[in-house]
């Protein structure tokens, strides 16, 4: 064979066996809903205002599987908003989703991570938070915005009563969840969310205690201001920091701050901390993007339980993760994927054939996408 032949095959093999392949699971695959769960649990950690959200749905996956073995998950996920604060040790799996009819509050976020040692790593992803408007009725309970001064009214004339009924401590609102009224005759009936901290008043005057070791719990109150009914739950009597698949939850820091109240926005409901990795935002979906309350973030390494390794192909270039965080919310974006084959060809078979264009996918064209539905 002359040297421009060799040099020929050599390029056409190189081309074939260096390339990265992309695959398009199912999105209710067992591995797939075990890598979302993990970026389920990564963005609650991530949040540290309001409430914990559990997985609803899972819309897109995508698989970039690098010559070298190297995986990066591309995931598309809507989470629903549970009654279990950010603070609460119970396991999201254990807490309830708020139905409709009581102003659900819902989360679409694109996450994209890697698998490294049978680790999960979250690199970069980005959350849309918004209310549904769903299912609402006349008279049902409407939200109201965190910093409604009547509401807010009723939620310390709430917290009043409930000191007066405490022997040894007094509390202060650490931060308010949320608020909602009701029209019934005789006016607005409001049912409010806080959580509450043991403080330390003097001359009416109460700070929150800096001791770590400081009760916090949670109340719901419901009513006026002159007539309401109000319990709190201690978020020490609560469930152990640990689920069912023995992962452990670190204890949440929390900040106080010297006010009662924390800042207000004017929002009502918390929204998911918006983004992560804001250097590699252009690949990220612009339909994800949104203001929102900026929280620092968490080390982004998750660990998760061991799953069969994924095949190994020959070596080449790594890909980026993040880049790999296209449009995602594109229309049908992953189920055109071209990545080319897998296996090594003929030698002879590439010399008496042209240099091949774009490769045809050896998976289905058509990706089980999107998943089940979990709650509505």
């Amino acid at each position: 064979m002359n040297p421009l032949g060799t040099f020929v095959v050599l390029g056409l093999l190189v081309g074939v066996w260096s390339q990265t392949t992309v695959d398009l699971p199912p999105c209710d695959d067992p591995e797939v809903e075990h890598i979302a769960l993990v970026a389920r649990d990564y963005l609650n950690a991530q949040h540290n205002h309001g409430y914990k959200y559990d997985l609803n749905r899972i819309e897109k996956i995508k698989i970039v599987t690098s010559p070298n073995g190297e995986q990066t998950f591309v995931l598309e996920i809507d989470l629903l908003e549970t009654d279990c604060h950010v603070f609460d040790p119970t396991p999201v799996a254990n807490c309830t989703v708020r139905p409709k009819i009581l102003t659900a509050v819902e989360g679409d976020c694109d996450v994209v991570l890697k698998r490294v040692n049978e680790a999960f790593t979250v690199v970069a992803f980005k959350c849309k938070t918004e209310e549904s408007t769903e299912d609402l009725c006349l008279g049902c309970h409407t939200l109201l915005s965190l910093n409604d001064t009547t509401a807010l009214d009723f939620v310390h004339a709430s917290l009043a009563t409930f000191n007066n009924n405490t022997l040894h401590e007094t509390y202060t609102i650490l931060e308010v969840g949320r608020m909602s009224s009701q029209v019934v005759s005789g006016g607005p009936a409001y049912t409010a969310e806080y959580v509450i901290i043991e403080a330390n008043c003097t001359n009416g005057n109460c700070l929150p205690l800096s001791d770590p070791n400081a009760k916090q719990g949670i109340c719901t109150a419901k009513g006026s201001r002159a007539a309401h009914n109000v319990d709190c739950k201690m978020f020490s009597t609560l469930m152990p920091v640990v689920d069912a698949n023995t992962t452990t939850f670190l204890p949440r820091v929390i900040h106080v701050h010297g006010g009662s109240l924390p800042h207000q926005h004017g929002l009502k409901h918390h929204k998911l901390t918006a983004l992560h990795n804001p250097d590699q935002n252009s690949h990220l979906s612009a339909e994800s993007d949104e203001s929102a309350e900026i929280v620092p973030n968490v080390p982004a390494v998750v660990n998760a339980a061991p799953v069969d390794a994924a095949p190994v192909v020959d070596a080449a270039p790594v890909v980026d993760a993040a880049a790999a965080l296209d449009s995602s919310s594109a229309s049908d974006s992953s189920s055109k994927e071209m990545p080319p084959l897998r296996f090594k060809r003929d030698v002879a078979a590439i010399m008496a054939e042209p240099a091949p264009a774009a490769q045809a996918d050896p998976i289905s064209p058509v990706q089980l996408c999107p998943g089940r539905i979990r709650f509505f």
